[in-house]
């Protein structure tokens, strides 16, 4: 936007630089055309005069001023004056002088002039009107093109000196009329990354000032509304987990106080059952927690925290002799984009889904590509995979895939991981494994600072 502003001004001012500077500079070219062809008219004409005079006193005259002069003096022999000057060639402006007793100017040429100006007049008898002879005068045009060179020249330069300081004022005065429209971008950057305390200054034309007003206060709105969400979930975080929790005690009391089969039956039933709820509500917990916890984006050390988790859900892989693998050559420390804790808990719940499925002895390989401006972590399993219809529906909510071997998840975990990544402005993709099974790739924005 700047550039345009300082683009349309600058256009603006060369416009009025052209339309006063040009018709001045041809006004003055014309000036010096017309005075450069009066003051050679005059010198022809005192010549052609005293040619006309005939005696020896004006034809010696005549002479001395011939060469005295700077430019090629031609004129006709006459009986009574027969000076020794260059005669002219025959044209038909020597033609129009001898006969016709008009003067002639020639500049060489349709645009501005030529290399030399050319004035032949009649030269009279002294006394009448009868034409004797003709003068003619080759006038060199290097100094009237180098003054003309000086008067284009000069408004040229000037104008590129102009049109200079008009760029830089154009470029202080857009940077100062674009300074709120700036604000507001860094303003909404900034709530776009979590930080939903930014607020912009009200500062600028009326009509900016009413749109950062307007923004701040939806701004505020919109932080009070998820700090009363957060409120919610950690207040059904403590109040629903304390009665299932209770429920399930009272419920193994039950179940160890009685000797009837039935009842015991009865009680694992509902026992079972106060787990499942259980389950459905810590995954409702975490859901409700990814949504409503909104915090800025920073870089993160990408491969210590893979690692990290790596180290942690081997353990569980070993005991079903899974080997969980990393593969990729990385070259330095790559970070990414990402708010705190989020990387951890997606690749967390990605492990948890991955080993899942994985059969008994089966691979989890877990690949991290940097492709330019994002960072792409691939998790690969050994699994059934999934069908198309199933991919388009893996992140909805309390939906389960047909895994081999756990049946105990919540259908929540996929779900959990697309609303963290984007949070952060990445994304989450499901494909084909090479030799069957899923691959889950986690893309987020990389980061140009070193993490951690």
């Amino acid at each position: 936007m700047i550039r345009q502003l300082v683009r349309s001004y600058v256009l603006l001012v060369a416009v009025a630089i052209a339309l006063f500077t040009v018709p001045v500079a041809f006004t003055l070219t014309d000036q010096l055309r017309g005075d450069t062809r009066s003051a050679v008219l005059r010198e022809a004409d005192a010549m052609a005069l005293l040619l006309g005079n005939g005696r020896a006193a004006s034809c010696q005259a005549l002479e001395e001023m011939a060469k005295a002069y700077d430019d090629e003096i031609q004129v006709t022999r006459t009986a009574s004056c027969p000076a020794d000057l260059p005669r002219p060639a025959a044209d038909a402006a020597l033609s129009r002088a001898l006969e016709e007793g008009r003067a002639t100017t020639d500049w060489g040429s349709s645009f501005i002039w030529g290399p030399e100006l050319v004035i032949t007049v009649p030269a009279r008898a002294a006394g009448t009107d009868r034409i004797v002879g003709a003068v003619r005068v080759v006038y060199s045009t290097d100094e009237m093109t180098g003054r003309l060179w000086q008067i284009w020249g000069f408004r040229a330069v000037l104008a590129v000196l102009v049109l200079g300081v008009a760029a830089l004022l154009g470029v202080g005065v857009a940077r100062r009329l674009t300074r709120p429209l700036r604000q507001l971008n860094d303003m909404a950057s900034k709530f776009s990354d979590g930080d939903l305390t930014a607020r912009s200054p009200v500062t600028g034309p009326p009509e900016t000032q009413t749109l950062a007003r307007t923004l701040n206060q939806g701004a505020e709105r919109l932080d009070t509304l998820i700090a009363a969400q957060r409120i919610f979930v950690a207040d059904a975080s403590h109040q629903l987990r304390t009665p299932l929790t209770a429920l399930r005690l009272s419920l193994d009391n039950i179940a160890d106080g009685t000797d009837d089969e039935f009842v015991r039956e009865d009680v694992e039933q509902a026992t079972a059952e106060v787990v499942r709820m259980s389950r459905l509500v810590s995954g409702l917990l975490v859901l409700a927690r990814a949504e409503a916890k909104v915090t800025a984006a920073e870089p993160l050390p990408l491969m210590d925290i893979v690692r990290e988790r790596l180290a942690v859900w081997r353990p569980a892989a070993d005991e079903r002799g899974v080997t969980v693998a990393l593969r990729g050559s990385i070259d330095g420390r790559p970070s990414v984009l990402a708010g705190p804790g989020h990387l951890d808990q997606m690749l967390d719940n990605v492990l948890s889904n991955a080993l899942e499925v994985s059969p008994d002895g089966g691979t989890i390989t877990v690949r991290v590509e940097p492709r330019g401006d994002v960072v792409g972590v691939s998790v690969l399993d050994e699994g059934p995979g999934m069908s198309d219809a199933e991919k388009s529906r893996a992140f909805d909510r309390f939906w389960r895939g047909q895994g081999l071997t756990g049946k105990s998840g919540s259908g929540l975990g996929l779900a959990v991981v697309r609303q963290l990544a984007t949070d952060d402005g990445g994304t989450v993709a499901l494909t084909d494994a090479p030799g069957g099974g899923l691959c889950v790739t986690i893309t987020l924005r990389a980061s140009h600072r070193g993490g951690g």
